[in-house]
């Protein structure tokens, strides 16, 4: 049975965008976004990026945000509520997050480590160090202990609320994390690497598009990156737009907001890397940034870059982890907050006793993903994502969760919108207070056909099928 609670809803348009730009600006754009933006020819990947995010992206974000701000519900219910038949993607989409919290605060937890190491060095053995990652993974208690601190944190910040939680802090750590982030890019581009490399020849590599080499193939392998970046960044399919969209007052300019949401979304994922690329090539060289991603990126060859700057790098590497820390944190609210909204709204719960359920059974399935490094450790291999065998318990989490279950969601909210309840339930939505839906034809071929395609070629790609 779901209940009516009285909602609470973001104090101005402002704290909608920080919110829902912080959960879009998360680890996907720092570790992620400059690997395949080196990897597929820089400037390549670059154009196709922004164009998808100005058609796909705006597409996904705005449906999500007027569903929301429609029913005025989480997605748990949200989209039962436009058509009972299609009950089925709430449920779906609340699987996600549930799924996605757990592993991220494990995530959140190396950050925290990591920050940690940097601001307060305890010891002589440093981040940089041969090892280093790999015996702090594998360690028991501190993966733990840090995983802990940093789900409490969050839980914190969940358990405040709307506006004296989530969108507080939102209005502090989004521009703090944006002047880091703008800060650490210049210094990148300006500093000098090993054998004569610069940070300039690494901006090079990352805005110049290289089309040398790439066949019809390549370029269409370069689109599904772009796509599947693009895709997991903007937070969508994980009942995180619908939630907080929910909270979005009425009368307030939604795609105006959207706007600057895509907006806020694209650049930072560009300053990152603008940020990583410059001094990972002026260091390591160009091959090295195209195939190393992921925790490896961040958490073993970042460090090693920041060791060989000097003095300077200290500080470098701490400002960096600070912002890292920002930026998975905000990620990791909107998470959360995803699940206790939806609990509140399906089981008329308090957020206390949502966000102590959520918090204690996150907790317990982070747990296992410690423990998957160490004691429970096994490697298996997974479509497209560990041809090389070595997923283990952190990879299949992330795999059913991102792979699978986000692009049925978005498929099925994209069959919901584009052809049964139609367009004209998001386009009434975003223009119910006089506003000028400037890219309505777009929009409307982009939900029936175009997205729905491409979501559909995606889930393949999830498969290995392009392999």
């Amino acid at each position: 049975m779901e209940h009516t609670n009285k909602r609470n809803s973001f104090s101005s348009s402002l704290g909608f965008i920080l919110a829902a730009a912080g959960s879009a600006v998360g680890l996907g754009n720092i570790w992620r976004f400059p690997y395949l933006a080196a990897k597929d020819g820089g400037g390549v990947f670059l154009v196709i990026y922004i164009g998808l995010a100005l058609t796909f992206g705006f597409t996904l974000i705005i449906t999500e945000v007027a569903i929301g701000r429609k029913t005025r519900q989480s997605s748990l219910t949200a989209y039962g509520r436009l058509n009972k038949k299609f009950s089925w993607i709430g449920g779906f989409s609340a699987l996600v997050p549930f799924l996605v919290l757990p592993y991220y605060a494990v995530i959140g937890g190396w950050v925290t480590k990591y920050m940690a190491a940097y601001l307060v060095p305890v010891t002589n053995v440093t981040p940089a160090d041969k090892g280093y990652f790999d015996s702090f993974i594998t360690s028991y208690a501190q993966p733990l202990i840090f995983t802990a601190i940093f789900l409490l944190f969050t839980a914190f910040v969940i358990y405040k609320g709307v506006n004296s939680g989530i969108e507080k802090i939102s209005k502090v750590l989004m521009p703090a994390l944006i002047v880091a982030v703008i800060g650490i890019a210049i210094f990148s581009v300006t500093i000098k690497g090993n054998d004569g490399r610069t940070g300039l020849d690494g901006l090079k590599a990352f805005v110049i598009p290289d089309f040398s080499g790439m066949t019809f193939k390549d370029i269409f392998m370069v689109v599904i990156d772009a796509m599947g970046q693009l895709f997991y960044s903007i937070s969508v399919a994980m009942g995180i737009m619908v939630t907080y969209g929910s909270y979005y007052k009425d009368d307030s300019n939604l795609i105006r907001s959207v706007n600057s949401i895509e907006i806020f979304d694209t650049v930072v994922a560009i300053l990152a890397g603008v940020m990583i690329i410059p001094p990972v090539v002026a260091f390591m060289g160009v091959d090295t940034m195209k195939n190393t991603a992921g925790p490896s990126l961040m958490f073993v060859n970042l460090p090693i870059v920041f060791e060989q700057m000097g003095t300077i790098g200290k500080i470098v590497g701490a400002l960096f982890f600070v912002m890292v820390f920002f930026a998975a944190l905000t990620s990791c609210i909107s998470i959360m907050e995803a699940v206790v909204s939806g609990l509140i709204d399906k089981f008329g719960w308090s957020r206390k006793k949502a966000v102590i359920i959520e918090t204690l059974v996150a907790m317990g399935l982070a747990v296992l993903v410690c423990l998957g490094y160490n004691a429970l450790f096994f490697k298996t291999r997974l479509p497209n994502t560990s041809a090389d065998g070595s997923a283990q318990l952190l990879d299949i989490f992330d795999y059913v969760s991102n792979n699978i279950l986000m692009p049925v969601v978005a498929i099925g909210t994209c069959i919901l919108i584009g052809w049964v309840a139609k367009p004209k339930t998001v386009i009434d939505e975003a223009t119910k207070n006089g506003e000028k839906f400037g890219r309505k034809t777009l929009y409307v071929v982009m939900i029936k056909y175009i997205a729905p395609v491409l979501l559909f070629v995606l889930l393949l790609g999830s498969f290995g099928l392009f392999n």
